[in-house]
């Protein structure tokens, strides 16, 4: 749904009409609300939020499969490499290893 003039608002009338603006959002419209003439924050729908974070969790099993499906093809060709020499090469060229390769989760 395409956001109109009305759906952008103001923070200070959001403050009054924060009722009025949270029937209007349940019944499906969603709210950009302004702070200084800049956009500060959306009013959406709880059901659409959690709706927009299973998408969001989709997407990234999505771009895990096709990353587990690339590093299957690199196996079959043949394009593997000793993991232990990789990070060994990594650390004579002091390139950092990226933060997923280290175990560690990037947030």
């Amino acid at each position: 749904m395409p956001l109109t003039a009305s759906d952008i608002v103001p923070l200070t009338q959001a403050r009054a009409n924060l009722s009025e603006l949270a029937d209007e959002v349940k019944a499906g419209a969603e709210k950009i609300i302004t702070k200084n003439g800049e956009s500060y924050v959306a009013l959406i729908d709880a059901d659409r939020l959690d709706y927009y974070h299973r998408l969001e969790r989709e997407r990234i099993h999505l771009v895990l499969l096709d990353e587990v499906e690339r590093g299957l093809a690199d196996v079959k060709a043949g394009r593997v490499r000793d993991a232990r020499e990789a990070l060994a090469d990594f650390a004579r060229d002091k390139v950092p290893v990226p933060a997923a390769r280290r175990g560690t989760r990037k947030r």
